[in-house]
């Protein structure tokens, strides 16, 4: 226990304890493991492709086998090990697509690098979110049982809070499961269970031993609704006010008017200067007047007061370079404890800081007839009243942005408040320099600058929560009639813990090595710490990303991680961000298994929009989905979101996601089910591998191909190589192609028939089970599903799963390609049309059969190694040389489309000017441009 004294109030000595074991400890019930039950794969694949019926069954089986685990792979181990974090969601409820896009990337980075058969861990956790959390149960107490938490007081509302989050915090990890993300559970962790809230109470004592937590009384954002101070990130800015404009604000029936600037006049002894102001209520909280030192309207000034209008106040006339003498009349009125410029006004110039706002908004420290008042209630007063002294001006339009808090949709007051700081000034060096270094990683590179930004110029943080729920800062207060009395006689008995909480990214800053029971040493905190990569989305980099850069170097002495990985933030179709009132904020839950729209409304009632809000919301879930949304699935979800993200990311922007398009990758899941399907029948019942067969050489080239770009795509977090690899050669080259081309095999009956069916099994299968690998990290049930179908070629050491094989690498598909030359492979026209043998492919041949059996001969001939252009003779039936030509001609054509369109998206001001819609339109043009050019091998 560490006492220190901290001056004097009212008589009586004040002091600080700070200890390390506080006697308050939480308890955590995790979620019960789901029931098993197998698919059975023994029975025929069904006709058409489920969701439902693929996705049912397999993630307890991962699971319960113990896929997820680290242990699964013997330790130690030669490929090495990868860790990585969650993110912790908020308990308080439901994920959303953006959550999706976050875990569904997470997800398929893990699954290859255990693919790779690296020692694996993702960690699972849940973060308390103390403002979120307690607006939502006590909204629920009030509108359930029409109790405030103030009814209950502190004790009996944190249990309120705990049977909330017991009753329904753990919906988040079943939609996790559903995603199919492979975390080891058994490793969860919540914020508040007591390894964790030990660890926060460690850090809190140590940093404030160091001197690097402090407490000072200075500006924070304030929230009059919850009674707290809110971090920049709970302060977003309402749509921009073009003049006058009306807005709700909680605790008035009448909207109140933004977005004018009102001018007035203080005066002289013999003169007057007038100043303008958005807050006019502020003017009653005014210390002084400040003018620029250069301004020549006011030099003779200097040395001059002005005089309050409402009370005995003399106002300095401070001079001060922030002033700009180009905006309005020069002059400008400071009030240092309510605004964050003027306060720093006020400090270089000794002003007073009069604070005139309690923590509910009532003004305070102001004469009759203000005194009492509500806030917005003495702006129409304040303005009538210096109309009646004829001191008032003008009021006109005003462009600005009101800061509106996200939780409680208050708006926010600068209020002068002690709370508890951290000094950031060294701890943002480091972070910087580990960047800077090459220590630290931060892709994709174009958040350097912000990152640099941020930490070249942080300030210090504010920690402190006037919150019930959260981590109640360590720190007590003794208060004692005798001064006489000595820290070191004062009893245990009469401490008075602090009734604030810490910010909630102070726990989350130390995540990365919490969970695994920091400070105290274990086996986990040896082996999986520092992490590996860390995964998340770029609106958190500074308030969780370098809050644990910062925190794990100052506590750990090592970085956390190697690697940041920032993913673009998900919005609607039309370019808004999701928002509950905006109806366009969808369960990941909804797209998987389909919801009506009826569906989707009802969902509303048990929100806390309120009825305005509630009927807004249904008019645009009607509006974008008038049908509702069809059943997806998880595989065609994830699939959509890596390759949305991808495009997106590469263009630095949001992804602009229209949920009905996911559609159209459950149809390409069903093309798997129906290639593989007729695989398996083509194979036949008593079909075996062989590890010495003859390889088609084109097929092998393009599944080589697209090993090689899934494999680099993996390395450098290039989703849009993996995406379009995997979907171009299961699409266009082995369903439009190859199983096309090899169907008039399969119908021949002579010996060299049978011999080429032979090859042709064995190509296929190879086809089958390396592109199923390649597809498992991102589509993890189908290819589930369809992997167990397939016989194995080494039974005796084949795992048990998919999700446990080796990634496919080049080598071993270049491994079966052992014939040079040409194969020869029959086919048979089937009527007198046009056939065309493939689309798009290397050469767009096409034949004219001049009757109904005429037979040709195709030969295939690729360098594989090189990836070279794969070159179709189709033997007396078309000009090669010609054929070329065309393609050339068409590959420059793209590359010419390809080049333009990267012009246009890469101007500076591109984002800015060009709408949202016509961006995600070049989007689309430019993966038709790269995908012709990836189809055509020239990428």
């Amino acid at each position: 226990m560490h006492m220190a004294k901290s001056g004097s109030l009212d008589g009586y000595y004040k002091y600080r304890v700070l200890c390390v074991k506080p006697p308050m400890f939480f308890l955590c019930v995790p979620c019960p493991p789901p029931t098993h039950t197998h698919t059975d794969v023994l029975s025929p694949l069904p006709d058409s492709y489920s969701p439902q019926y693929v996705e049912a069954a397999w993630y307890p089986w991962w699971e319960k086998q113990g896929f997820f685990k680290p242990e699964y792979r013997v330790r130690p181990n030669p490929r090495g090990v990868f860790m990585m974090c969650i993110p912790p969601p908020n308990v308080t409820g439901s994920l959303h697509l953006g959550h999706a896009l976050t875990n569904s990337i997470q997800d398929c980075l893990t699954r290859w690098h255990r693919m790779r058969g690296e020692t694996t861990l993702w960690n699972p956790g849940c973060d308390h979110a103390g403002i979120a959390t307690q607006v939502v149960v006590e909204k629920k107490l009030m509108r359930e049982q029409g109790v405030s938490r103030h009814d209950l007081g502190r004790e009996r509302f944190v249990q309120e809070v705990w049977k909330w989050k017991n009753e329904k915090g753990d919906r988040i990890y079943h939609q996790l499961k559903k995603l199919g993300s492979s975390l080891d559970w058994d490793r969860v962790c919540f914020t508040m269970d007591p390894k964790l809230s030990f660890a926060v109470q460690e850090a809190f004592v140590r940093l404030h031993e160091e001197g690097v937590i402090y407490r000072s009384k200075r500006l924070v954002n304030w929230s009059c609704t919850l009674n707290s101070a809110i971090s920049d990130i709970e302060v977003r800015p309402s749509t921009s006010l073009a003049g006058r404009t009306l807005l709700p604000v909680p605790g008035y029936k009448e909207k109140v008017e933004f977005g004018v600037l009102v001018s007035f006049s203080y005066r002289l002894e013999d003169e007057e200067v007038v100043v303008a102001t958005t807050r006019i209520e502020t003017m009653l909280g005014d210390t002084a007047v400040a003018v620029h030192p250069s301004d020549p309207r006011y030099q003779h000034l200097r040395g001059k007061v002005a005089f309050h209008p409402f009370c005995d106040r003399r106002l300095p006339i401070v001079f001060d370079d922030f002033v700009d003498m180009n905006f309005g009349t020069g002059a400008v009125k400071i009030t240092p404890a309510h605004d964050h410029n003027d306060y720093e006004v006020g400090e270089r110039h000794s002003l007073p800081f009069i604070n005139i706002l309690d923590e509910n908004g009532f003004l305070i420290n102001v004469p009759p007839p203000f005194l009492g008042m509500k806030r917005f209630e003495a702006r129409k007063a304040v303005l009538q009243a210096l109309k009646d002294r004829g001191q008032f001006k003008e009021i006109k339009d005003n462009p600005m942005v009101v800061p509106v808090c996200s939780r409680s949709k208050d708006i926010v007051e600068p209020l002068l408040k002690p709370q508890w700081y951290v000094d950031c000034t060294e701890m943002g060096k480091q972070a910087a320099d580990a960047v800077r270094s090459g220590e630290l990683r931060i892709l994709p590179d174009h958040h350097l600058k912000t990152w640099f930004n941020w930490m070249d110029n942080i300030r210090d943080w504010c920690i402190s929560r006037q919150l019930w729920w959260g981590h109640r800062i360590p720190a007590y207060f003794i208060t004692v009639n005798d001064s006489s009395v000595k820290p070191g006689e004062v009893s245990t008995d009469t401490l008075i813990l602090y009734e604030d909480v810490l910010d909630t990214w102070f726990s989350s800053g130390i995540f990365p090595f919490s969970i695994f029971g920091w400070p105290n040493e274990s086996e986990d905190l040896s082996v999986f710490y520092p992490g590996t990569l860390l995964e998340t989305g770029h609106d958190i980099l500074f308030f969780w990303v370098a809050r644990m850069v910062m925190m794990a170097l100052k506590l750990t002495g090592k970085l956390p991680f190697k690697e940041v990985y920032l993913h673009a933030v998900v919005r609607d179709a039309h370019g808004r961000k999701m928002s509950k009132s905006l109806g366009n904020v969808i369960d990941p839950l909804d797209v998987i298994t389909g919801i009506s729209l009826e569906g989707l409304h009802a969902q509303l009632k048990d929100s806390n929009l309120d009825p305005v809000e509630t009927e807004k919301a249904k008019q645009g879930q009607k509006s974008d989905y008038p049908g509702g949304i069809p059943e997806c699935g998880t595989d065609a979800l994830r699939f959509a979101l890596a390759c949305h993200h991808s495009h997106s990311l590469s263009l630095g922007r949001d992804i602009n996601l229209d949920v009905n398009r996911i559609l159209g990758y459950r149809h390409f899941c069903n093309k798997l089910w129906n290639a593989v399907k007729f695989a398996m029948k083509t194979l036949g019942e008593g079909f075996v591998p062989s590890e010495e067969n003859v390889m088609e050489r084109w097929i092998l080239s393009r599944l080589c191909a697209a090993v090689s770009l899934c494999g680099n795509g993996f390395q450098e977090y290039d989703f849009p190589a993996i995406t379009t690899a995997t979907y171009n050669f299961w699409l266009y080259e082995l369903c439009d192609i190859y199983l096309e081309s090899i169907k008039p095999v399969f119908s021949r009956t002579d010996p060299e028939g049978q011999t080429q069916a032979d090859v042709c099994r064995q190509t296929l299968y190879t086809c089958l089970e390396v592109g199923l690998r390649l597809l498992s990290p991102i589509m993890p049930f189908v290819t589930e599903e369809l992997f167990q179908r397939l016989p194995r070629r080494r039974p005796q050491d084949c795992p048990p799963s998919i999700s446990v094989t080796s990634y496919p690498e080049s080598s071993e598909v270049r491994h079966e390609q052992r014939l040079g030359g040409g194969v020869k492979v029959q086919r048979l026209c089937g009527s007198h049309r046009i056939r065309q043998m493939h689309r798009p492919s290397p050469v767009e041949g096409e034949g004219v059969c001049r009757s109904e059996h005429e037979e040709f001969s195709v030969y295939v001939h690729m360098d594989a190694c090189k990836h070279s252009w794969s070159r179709f003779a189709v033997q007396g039936l078309i000009d090669v040389e010609k054929e070329l030509a065309k393609l050339h001609a068409k590959r420059a054509e793209l590359e010419k489309q390809l080049e333009k369109l990267q012009e246009r998206t890469e101007k500076s001001d591109y984002l800015e000017k060009v709408p949202a819609k016509v961006q995600e339109q070049d989007a689309e043009k430019v993966r038709g441009a790269r995908r012709g050019e990836l189809l055509q091998g020239c990428r």
